[in-house]
């Protein structure tokens, strides 16, 4: 099948960028950037847009840079480039773990970071990056510029609290402290398919405990979250496995409704279990 009928927009500035979608958005605008999920949809006409707002000309879009002790992500950032030279130390080192899960290579030359944010799919690996590292989203309309917790910005299934004339313009990652360490665990059924479920954790050693704990989960519920009672079930504990154990335990234990409450309590121990072994 081939598209229905659109309108095409270029901006080249991000005001211009701005001005169109608030003039398209209530006439179900939708805007390009990877185009990963949008396109395919729209060959098989699920999605129908009447017109398309192609960001990938503005000016500085593409922009990855560290800044003040955060990673700055532009929205036409690709997948590819979040590798582990994209920033120093464990940051950097977590997302050379994570981009290798996303899809396939080609996807990963084309589809972008803050695309994924605003798709809002709960396999996203960077939806559960940005929740697990509290990264800040930007978004711009005519009313100005908002910065939003990613927690509160990914509200559930293929869902945001971004407007509908409000455009991603940044999303940004805290680098992490030289002493953390980093884990992340990925189950699909085949490489490249949308994952079963994940877990990503850091934390630090200090005095022979552990200290700072960070423990999320995705691809089981709506949306990925932190697992605070199971960071609770770690902090301050020696990084064994009994204390491992403690911590996968208290994520299963927190699953919300599921098709299949045993399978999920599964998927969620052995996630987490991996990830933390992985980061020790």
């Amino acid at each position: 099948m081939k598209p229905a009928a659109f309108e095409y927009h270029m901006p080249r500035t991000v005001e211009e960028a701005v001005a169109i979608l608030a003039r398209v958005a209530p006439l179900d605008g939708r805007v390009l950037a990877g185009g990963q999920t949008l396109v395919p949809a729209m060959a098989l006409r699920l999605a129908r847009p009447s017109h398309l707002v192609d960001i990938n000309r503005v000016a500085g879009f593409d922009r990855l840079d560290v800044r003040d002790g955060m990673l700055e992500i532009g929205p036409c950032v690709r997948h590819a480039a979040l590798d582990r030279s994209a920033a120093p130390g464990p940051l950097g080192r977590l997302l050379g773990l994570v981009q290798p899960h996303i899809a396939h290579h080609p996807i990963r030359t084309r589809g972008t970071f803050c695309g994924s944010l605003a798709n809002a799919d709960a396999a996203s690996e960077w939806c559960l990056t940005a929740v697990a590292l509290d990264a800040r989203i930007e978004a711009r309309s005519g009313r100005g510029t908002r910065s939003i917790p990613a927690d509160a910005f990914l509200l559930g299934y293929m869902t945001t609290s971004l407007e509908p004339d409000e455009l991603l313009v940044r999303a940004r990652l805290p680098l992490l402290p030289d002493d953390a360490r980093v884990g992340f665990y990925e189950y699909a059924r085949r490489a490249g398919d949308f994952a079963q479920v994940m877990a990503l954790v850091t934390y630090a050693v200090r005095g022979g405990v552990v200290a700072a704990p960070r423990i999320a989960l995705g691809g089981l519920e709506s949306r990925p979250r932190r697992m605070a009672g199971a960071e609770a079930a770690i902090v301050g504990r020696v990084p064994d496995a009994l204390a491992f154990r403690s911590a996968a335990d208290a994520a299963a234990d927190a699953l919300g409704p599921t098709e299949d409450p045993d399978y999920a309590r599964t998927l969620a121990t052995t996630a987490v279990l991996r990830a933390l072994a992985a980061a020790a």
